[in-house]
């Protein structure tokens, strides 16, 4: 087996057991509540030590938020690829809405949500997390060809996306999750889209 081969096969398995552990130390948080489980708790749940755990995730709050650093990469690199001659807001809407569901796909259970809504921990790391995203966003966003953004410009549109992913996010968790987070998606970037 080649090298390569055995390097992919390695960071699969990392990915597995990651989604593993964080798909088991969610289901602890929303049944204890996140305070009252220790991270001791789940690795002990997973038969792991705590060392092996902080192998998979820096902090406790990091199993919540799954893999935002290679979210926020596949995307700026979606938002570089688009059209030279596409308006910043209309590549932000495609891209964002093409992986709406991978965005939250950490956060698809009202159950979670309501436990970040709750949880002044996870709400500050989700603050975080979003921030430095919308950064490396904006970023792509004025690295495109042609266009002509200032930093301003990228991080009040790049500001506004966020604040659109956010709405339907709520407006979802509202409905207990039965409406389409897509459809909710769509509207919220129609209501704030720039009048050229």
């Amino acid at each position: 087996m080649s090298g390569e081969r055995v390097s992919g096969l390695r960071e699969r398995t990392r990915r597995a057991v990651r989604a593993e552990l964080a798909e088991l130390a969610i289901g602890l948080f929303v049944e204890r509540g996140y305070e009252e489980t220790k991270v001791e708790d789940v690795a002990a749940a997973a038969g792991l030590s705590k060392r092996s755990f902080f192998r998979y995730f820096p902090s406790k709050e990091d199993v919540v938020f799954g893999d935002v650093e290679e979210l926020a990469d596949e995307v700026a690199a979606a938002v570089r690829a688009r059209p030279a001659d596409e308006p910043p807001w209309t590549v932000l809407r495609i891209v964002l809405r093409e992986r709406e569901e991978h965005i939250h796909a950490a956060q698809r259970d009202p159950a979670v949500l309501r436990l970040i809504e709750s949880t002044p921990a996870l709400r500050a790391r989700l603050h975080q997390r979003r921030d430095a995203m919308r950064g490396r966003i904006a970023a792509a966003l004025r690295e495109r060809p042609g266009a002509g953004l200032d930093a301003f410009a990228a991080d009040l549109l790049t500001g506004c996306a966020g604040a659109a992913l956010d709405a339907a996010g709520r407006e979802w968790l509202r409905r207990g999750g039965d409406v389409d987070r897509g459809e909710l998606v769509d509207r919220a970037f129609a209501a704030l889209a720039p009048v050229p």
